[in-house]
Order: C-alpha cells, then sequence, then structure tokens
C-alpha cells in the first residue's frame, strides 16, 4: 500500500457566493480576533501597572489565541477561495500537534487563572508569597508541557492509523474527529483514547476552575463592603465567561461519544472555539476590566502626546 502523501481539506459545502461569503466573515473575525489578541499582548508588556501574575497570565492566554488562529486560519482561508484545497501528510501533522498543544495549553491556563484569583481573594496576605513570580513562569510552563504532552499522544495515536479509504478530510482542518473517519482500521481506541484524554483535561480542569470560585463566592459574600463586593464580581465575571464558552465548546466537540459522528456541527462547533471565543476573549477582558481600559486610555494618551 502507497503511504499517503496528501489530504484534502474539504471545508464547508457551497457554490462560489457562499466560499466568497465565508471568506469575508472568516477574514473579518480573524483580522479582530488577531488585533485583538496582539493589543491585549502589548497593553500588559508596556503598562507597569498591569505587570501582576492576573495579567501575566492573560496575556499568556492571548498569546496562545493567537497561536490557535494561526495553526487553522491563514489555511483555512486560502482553502475557501482556492480550488485546489490540498495539505501535505507532514503539514497536516504540524497544524494539528500545535492546534492540539494550544487547546490543551488554553484550558489549564484557564485553570491556572482561577487558581490565581482564588489565592488572590481568599489568601490576600499570602498572595505576593504564594504567586511570585517564578511560581507564576512554572504554573504556565506546566501548562505548556501538560498540552505538549497531550498532542504528542493525541498526534501518535491518530497518525499512526492506515489512511486508505480516502483522502478527504471533511472539515477545514486537521482534527481527530473527522481523521478517525478516513482509517481504514478499527478506532475504537483512538476514541477511547480522545475522549479520555480530552474528559481527563476538561473535568480535572472544571474541577479546579470550580472549585477556586466556589470558595471565591462564599469569599465575597462574606465581605460587608458592596462596593469592594462588586468590583471582585466584576473582575472574576470576565474570567467566568471566558471560562464557560470555552469548555462548553470543547465538551460538546470533543467529550461526548456523538462528537465523532456528527461532521457538520463540528465545524460550527469548531469555528467558534478556534475562531469566536479567541476573538471574544480580549474583548470580554478588557471591556469589563477598568484596569485594561484605563492602561489603553493611557497608551492612547501618550501616542497622541508623542
Amino acid at each position: 500500500m502507497m503511504p499517503l502523501l496528501e489530504f484534502v481539506l474539504e471545508g464547508f459545502v457551497g457554490g462560489p457566493q457562499t466560499q466568497a461569503l465565508l471568506f469575508a466573515l472568516f477574514l473579518a473575525l480573524y483580522v479582530v480576533a488577531v488585533l485583538g489578541n496582539l493589543s491585549m499582548m502589548v497593553v500588559i508588556t508596556l503598562d507597569a501597572r498591569l505587570h501582576s501574575p492576573m495579567y501575566f497570565f492573560l496575556k499568556n492566554l492571548s498569546f496562545v489565541d493567537l497561536c490557535y488562529l494561526s495553526v487553522i486560519y491563514p489555511k483555512a482561508l486560502a482553502n475557501t477561495v482556492s480550488s485546489s484545497k490540498v495539505i501535505t501528510f507532514e503539514g497536516c501533522i504540524i497544524q494539528f500537534f500545535f492546534f492540539s498543544l494550544m487547546g490543551a495549553t488554553e484550558a489549564f491556563l484557564l485553570a491556572v487563572m482561577a487558581y490565581d484569583r482564588f489565592v488572590a481573594i481568599c489568601s490576600p496576605l499570602r498572595y505576593p508569597i504564594s504567586m511570585r513570580p517564578s511560581v507564576c513562569a512554572r504554573l504556565v510552563l506546566g501548562c505548556y508541557c501538560g498540552g505538549c504532552l497531550n498532542s504528542i499522544l493525541q498526534a501518535s495515536f491518530t497518525f499512526s492509523l492506515p489512511f486508505c479509504s480516502s483522502n478527504h478530510i471533511d472539515h477545514f482542518f486537521c482534527d481527530v474527529p473527522p481523521l478517525l473517519k478516513l482509517a481504514c482500521a478499527d478506532t475504537t481506541v483512538n476514541e477511547l483514547v480522545m475522549f479520555g484524554l480530552c474528559g481527563l483535561i476538561i473535568v480535572g480542569t472544571t474541577l479546579v476552575v470550580l472549585t477556586s470560585y466556589g470558595y471565591i463566592t462564599v469569599t465575597i459574600l462574606r465581605m460587608h463592603s458592596g462596593g469592594g463586593r462588586h468590583k471582585l464580581f466584576s473582575t472574576c465575571g470576565s474570567h467566568m465567561t471566558a471560562v464557560s464558552l470555552f469548555y462548553g465548546t470543547l465538551f460538546v466537540m470533543y467529550a461526548q461519544p456523538g462528537a465523532v459522528a456528527s461532521m457538520e456541527q463540528g465545524k460550527v462547533v469548531s469555528v467558534f472555539y478556534t475562531l469566536v471565543i479567541p476573538m471574544l476573549n480580549p474583548l470580554i477582558y478588557s471591556l469589563r476590566n477598568k484596569d485594561v481600559k484605563d492602561a489603553l486610555r493611557r497608551l492612547g494618551q501618550r501616542h497622541t502626546a508623542t
């Protein structure tokens, strides 16, 4: 049997007008998402008042979202307006590896951000020691290492399968469910690995988030100051919104048995968590965060003055 040299990414079905509309929509969302995450990274880097653990994690979240976008959407946009939708076998592996890496890393980062808020609100006196720069750096490194381990396992199991039934991937990027559809071997073990790893990551990080916010809620409700209570709920609300969007779509896509069977639903869900959520995250954190809005205002005034 000849080794498979390339895949064809079929993307979304439709005629030229539909493809043109999808291209315009994807391009607009992509540009907004890239500019939003780059702006968040620049603002946090340049404004000394944002050099704290919370914003260090937020800057890494923006970086991960940028990587998400860069791995998937330049190729997806090119394929939307091209008659040739080919991606090489090696290119598919690389795309899948980094997409899987960034997806798991973002889940771990969101859990770390919840833990950071837990320590800041429930143990404020210990916070400077508990979340000192070296600890924050190790936590972020651990997120990337966890994401890399997930990616190595997923890629190893997926691309060890023989693909002989077809080379047409019913998706706009290389992902596990559509790739398993092309295998001409039993994929039960691969599906169990996917559900197991994704379920473990989602359940584990969700437990961290829920436990952290359980303690945070109790602590805030015990506060006597209404203003302080509102400020803390506002800060935590941004993170909870991002967490709910991200984990909800991941669960629909990977952590339930119907995921592999529903490719059309999977495409729509994939657009949501690989493009819409990375676009929304900077808006969620900037519009609901007074510190970020103040930093943007200061940078704007500094730019105007020069």
